[in-house]
């Protein structure tokens, strides 16, 4: 669609100065440039110009000097008779001006009185006719004057019947075999709306027959009726989101009314998930198509207006498959000029609404496309008839634009990150083992019997489970029997459960069957021994874990933290690191996709994590269907709890074992449990000394726990206290009483299984249930701590083989999805690419910066780790020397004690574009790691890494800029995120650490190449006062919150001294404190905290574990761990050698000369 050769066509292809030459030559010809607005006097002119003048006599040469003498008599008139709203719209009118530049062309503008209110008759004539459709407008007189007239038509008339049906448009897109999503259509008769063939259920309707499970959308079948509306399923929240035509800065809003429409017709249609853009594409013909992409207006509602108040669109590239799907809707709707909308979705795109004669706004280049496509349409078509001497103009091809980046710089091409989900409220579950009919018969309805299990989490199924219940506690009322007492309070139990908030959402419970052929084999503490014989099943009710506010919070300022991983902003984005992102993604260079486990909480993190990620507004659950994908379908997130491995079984049994003796640890204790020597074990076994007395107190302060919560019950004036997050003192008992039941078995013995238990309560009440000032509280939190900090790790293994092996059962399907992301070859094709010719404004529209965001729970994150401290990425006994790096990282990740919530790993992958492309310096991969949120231990006492992207020992003096992402941004990308303004400092060295504050209140010291930028650190919240903790009120409202990157970072970015000196000369600074013991006294809870939530505790920074991986490294050592079967390792791992595959022989400072085997296309 570029430059025409020459030739006397239009004369666009020619410099600006030559196509005001001509324009003056034209004007002088005839007077002011040529468009009229017709009436019924000019058409007794146009009709008396002659048609086969001279003109044919013409040589083509001759003609370019002969212009001025003769002019051409006929010309071909092109009418445009539409709304005067849309024929004097700036588009219309721009390429109006542009198609009057053809020599012999002229417009002539029907005005719209005319079209409403004369004959067709009176109307101007013209040769050629652009009419469409809009409201208001007789299409039947258009149809009528086409009739009498017959001009070329542009766009069909017929057509734009159909076209005002959503009916007849699907059913010709299905005709012409374009993708559409599978959809049904429902008829209602307006006189009697109750006959009609919807079924709605709680979440699915039925629609002739055929189910549409939510979220589904429902579509007016007008056309001209925008009011669309889209159905969120319960699991995800419920309600729906009613699009309609934009107002002022809204395109939707979020309504809790989750039943659908019961009067009028509509489409009903399944939802694509489309990563919330819709792409609007604008053919001129068959063969020339625009694209861009905009927000989706059911994501949040706001529609992103740029300073002049226009809706934010950037131009995208089609793929092949889309300009073939464009070629078709244009043919079968016989409209050359028509928009239509299209979905990308799972690697696919569909059409979803076709609207007929539409122009792209504000796009110069569109407008010269669109006057010269147009222009060479109507002479090729009318040219040979009138005589007119016309040769089509050959096209020039595209010439893709490809950018490149100067200087040593890395680019940042990819990020993948894994987050264990937020705050949550304790979990909890029942087992009872029940053999009613009525259960048996539930079992069978939902097909238990062809796997033998059975998840129930629909309200619908849940109401049955809770129908039954009631019913049996009916029964039992009549009857007394010691049996049935046992069952009586584990139904009242089920039923109080279910009972909990007055309705079901789906989320917060549900009820898992398990058929037993004979019985339960063993009774477990709660049971009695009296067994019956035969088949019976299990039945476990799970409930809590639900994503607290607290949570959410969490995650919605992690994730807007997260945007200052990427490179800054440009132009208006200027000076606000976090902005690069959002430029990134609105421009559409960003390739984001967020998967999470199918558990209700680690879903709501993800989908809160996007919402400060990428500054959206609003409700959850709209954010959670368009972007988080379920990533359930292959175990990639999910662990099934239920089924362990042998090894599990094996280490679990183990641990038990030795927790349950009553003894001091022992030396040979010490081995057995923490044979890594990590300290964080080891300190928590000295806070224990005996692990039977220590249970001994645990049990006691859970015992004294629960009569001050008994005292508090029969206090009138706190009986009916709310605590966090809605629960009651009622509820806070059962969860207690439960714990004290369960922990102390029949036997004596204790049941190691339940400390995880214990702990996760002890730290939800002392951190959201504080203000209850119950005794001993701390003391609880202490000694449970210690003890979880032994057996949650080591439930994960206790050596390393056994680390690895458990580990790879968990993550290998991660992990091959991991490095497909780094390879990042496949499934490019379909990632939104931005147009290179029309993103004007876009420095770089070429780059693509993928990210992919994982959330899910404590087991991926604790088995991920692991492989990659034991797996072998870098064989830290020979290359001890070489890679002081990763020693330390070792050594630091040994002393974090516990994964807590909104822990992250995060990979990164930078791109240098100097290198040669085989070349193993080509792309280089860090490594960086939080903890997550701060616990409530005393903050000097946390363990300290190494800062976020330190600058490395051995590159120090080769690469100076090693690590920085481009010059945008080179002082940006090492600073904590701020929100608001930056606070600036001036420049100050040697660098100052003021550990005690929770800011980021660090002075970094600037390379020579910097300074003249200045400094500047950064804060979350610059608002708040600087006062150092110790003297803050402790109302709870803490304020200071760190940044994403580690303080200890700041002071080492790109230029500070060699790491090794830094470390001895910092030593005091660093280690005030020995690392984190459990020993020590948790700190006035929710002092560090988000602003304005009391009690949201801060997260750790992320820590660089290491900067200096080439992408070979890390792609040999993913495809070792995932190769590897676990006999394979646990034999290499007893010999203490690690196959030498699993790691490339040369450290990252010795390249390797050899051609890297891995050439992975990285076009983009």
């Amino acid at each position: 669609m570029s430059e025409p050769c020459n030739g006397p066509g239009p004369r666009l292809g020619l410099e600006p100065e030559a196509v005001e030459r001509e324009g003056q030559v034209r004007r002088n010809q005839r007077g002011v440039p040529l468009f009229v607005v017709g009436s019924e006097d000019e058409e007794q002119d146009m009709g008396q110009m002659e048609a086969g003048m001279k003109n044919e006599m013409f040589r083509e040469e001759d003609m370019e000097d002969d212009e001025d003498e003769s002019p051409p008599e006929r010309q071909i008139v092109v009418g445009i008779c539409a709304m005067m709203k849309k024929s004097k719209s700036k588009p219309m009118t721009q390429i109006l001006e542009r198609l009057c530049k053809f020599d012999y062309i002229n417009v002539v503008i029907f005005p719209e009185e005319v079209i409403l209110e004369e004959p067709v008759e009176n109307w101007p004539l013209c040769d050629c006719l652009i009419s469409f459709h809009s409201k208001g407008f007789p299409l039947d007189k258009a149809v009528e004057y086409a009739k009498l007239r017959n001009p070329l038509l542009i766009n069909d008339l017929n057509m734009q019947y159909f076209i005002q049906d959503r009916r007849e448009v699907y059913r010709i897109l299905q005709e012409e075999g374009i993708d559409l999503p599978r959809y049904g259509v429902l008829n209602r008769d307006p006189d009697n709306p109750e006959e009609c063939n919807l079924v709605e259920a709680e979440d699915h309707v039925e629609v002739n027959g055929e189910v549409f499970p939510k979220p589904f959308v429902e579509k007016p079948v007008c056309a001209e009726d925008h009011n669309v509306y889209i159905y969120y399923p319960t699991s995800a929240g419920g309600g729906s989101q009613r699009l309609f035509r934009k107002i002022g800065s809204r395109s939707s809003v979020y309504s809790p009314e989750s039943s659908v429409r019961k009067t009028g017709s509509y489409i009903y249609e399944e939802f694509m998930p489309t990563d919330g853009t819709d792409v609007k594409v604008y053919t001129v013909g068959p063969d020339y198509a625009h694209a861009e992409a905009r927000k989706s207006p059911a994501l949040d509602g706001k529609v992103e207006r740029d300073s002049e108040g226009k809706e934010i669109r950037y131009p995208v590239m089609l793929t092949a498959m889309e300009k073939l799907v464009a070629r078709k809707v244009c043919l079968a709707f016989k409209q050359t000029v028509c928009g239509f909308d299209l979905l990308r979705a799972n690697g696919h795109s569909y059409v979803c609404d076709v609207n007929g004669f539409s122009f792209v706004k504000n796009s110069m280049k569109y407008y010269d496309d669109c006057a010269k496509v147009l222009g060479n349409m109507v002479m090729r078509e009318l040219a040979p008839q009138f005589h007119i001497p016309w040769s089509i103009p050959m096209e020039a091809e595209d010439i893709p634009i490809v950018p490149t980046t100067s200087g040593t710089m890395m680019e940042l091409r990819c990020v993948i990150a894994i987050i264990r989900h937020g705050d949550r409220t304790p979990k909890q579950k029942m087992k009872m083992e029940v053999r009613h009919p009525l259960f048996f018969e539930l079992f069978e309805k939902y097909g238990g019997y062809k796997s033998g299990k059975l998840k129930l989490k629909k309200p619908k199924q849940l109401q049955e489970v809770l129908d039954i219940a009631r019913l049996l506690l009916v029964e039992l009322g009549q009857h007394n029997d010691c049996e049935i007492e046992e069952k009586k309070s584990k139904l009242a139990q089920l039923k109080t459960v279910l009972e909990m908030y007055g309705h079901f959402s789906g989320i917060n419970r549900k009820v898992q069957l398990t058929y037993l052929r004979n019985g339960q084999p063993k009774a477990s503490s709660e049971e009695e021994d009296c067994k019956k014989d035969g088949p019976s099943l299990l039945l476990v009710l799970k409930w809590g874990g639900e994503l607290t506010p607290a949570g959410r919070v969490q995650a919605e300022e992690l994730g807007r933290a997260f945007r200052c991983m990427y490179p800054g902003g440009q132009g208006d984005y200027a000076g606000f690191p976090g902005c690069g992102l959002l430029r990134l993604h609105s421009t559409y260079r960003h390739d984001l996709k967020i998967y999470a486990s199918d558990e209700g909480r680690v879903q709501m993190t993800a989908a809160a994590f996007a919402k400060g990620l990428l500054a959206l507004e609003g409700e959850l659950t709209p954010i959670l269907v368009q972007m988080v994908k379920s990533a359930n379908m292959n175990g990639l997130l999910d662990s099934d709890s239920d089924s362990l491995t042998d090894c599990q079984q094996k280490v679990k049994a183990g641990l038990h074992e030795i927790m349950q003796r009553d003894q001091e640890f022992t030396e040979e204790d010490y081995q057995k449990l923490a044979p890594t020597g990590s300290p964080s074990l080891v300190n928590s076994m000295k806070v224990i000394q005996n692990p039977v007395k220590t249970c001994d107190k645990v049990y006691t302060l859970i015992q004294s726990l629960n009569s001050q919560i008994r005292k508090r019950l029969e206090d009138p004036k706190s009986a009916d206290l709310q605590l966090y997050h809605s629960e009651t003192l009622e509820l806070m008992l059962q969860r207690w009483s439960k714990l004290e039941r369960d922990f102390r078995m029949k036997n004596g013995r204790y049941d190691i299984s339940k400390i995880p238990d214990i702990y996760d309560c002890i730290k939800y009440d002392s951190q959201h249930n504080a203000s209850l000032g119950l005794e001993d509280t701390l003391e609880l939190f202490r000694l449970s701590r210690a003890l979880a900090d032994i057996v949650i790790p080591q439930e994960y293994g206790i050596t390393k083989a056994e680390k690895l092996d458990i580990a790879q059962a968990y993550c290998v399907p991660l992990m091959k999805k991991i490095q497909l992301d780094l390879q990042r070859t496949h499934e490019d094709e379909a990632v939104n690419k931005l147009h290179p010719l029309y993103s004007r404004g876009v420095m770089s529209p070429g780059r693509h910066v993928r990210t992919r965001l994982y959330f899910t729970s404590e087991s991926h994150v604790h088995s991920l780790l692991s492989i990659f401290r034991y797996g072998g990425l870098l064989n830290v006994r020979s290359n001890e020397e070489k890679d002081q790096q990763w020693k330390q990282a070792m050594d630091y990740l040994s002393a974090v004690s516990e994964l807590n919530y909104m822990t992250q790993i995060v990979i990164m992958l930078y791109e240098d574009n100097n290198k040669d492309p085989s070349s193993e310096e080509r792309f280089h991969v860090e490594l960086h790691f939080s903890p997550g949120v701060k616990g409530c231990e005393d903050e000097e006492n946390i363990p300290l890494g190494f800062g976020f992207r330190p600058a490395s020992s051995e590159n120090e003096d080769k690469k100076p800029n090693q690590g920085s992402l481009e010059d945008l941004c080179q002082d940006q990308t090492d600073q904590a995120s701020h929100i608001s303004e930056p606070i600036n400092i001036q420049r100050r060295s040697p660098m100052i650490r003021n550990r005690k504050t929770g800011s980021m209140e660090v002075l970094s010291e600037t390379s020579p190449t910097q300074s003249s930028k200045g400094c500047t650190s950064h804060r979350l919240f610059p608002s708040v006062s600087r006062q150092s903790p110790e003297i803050k009120p402790t109302s709870g409202l803490g304020s200071l919150c760190s940044g994403l990157f580690s303080a200890s970072a700041l002071g080492v970015s790109c230029s500070a001294p060699n790491l090794r000196d830094y470390v001895r000369t910092h030593h005091h600074h660093l280690h005030r404190k020995p690392p984190l013991s459990p020993g020590s006294l948790p700190c006035q809870i929710g002092m560090f905290g988000f602003e304005g939530c009391s009690m949201v505790p801060s997260i750790y920074p992320l820590e660089t574990l290491h900067n200096l991986l080439s992408l070979k490294q890390v792609d040999e050592f993913l495809n070792a761990v995932c190769e590897s079967s676990s006999e394979a390792h646990a034999k290499t791992m007893k010999d203490g050698s690690i196959p030498s595959s699993a790691v490339s022989s040369a450290g990252p400072s010795s390249p390797i000369t050899e051609s890297s085997g891995l050439n992975f296309s990285f076009s983009e």
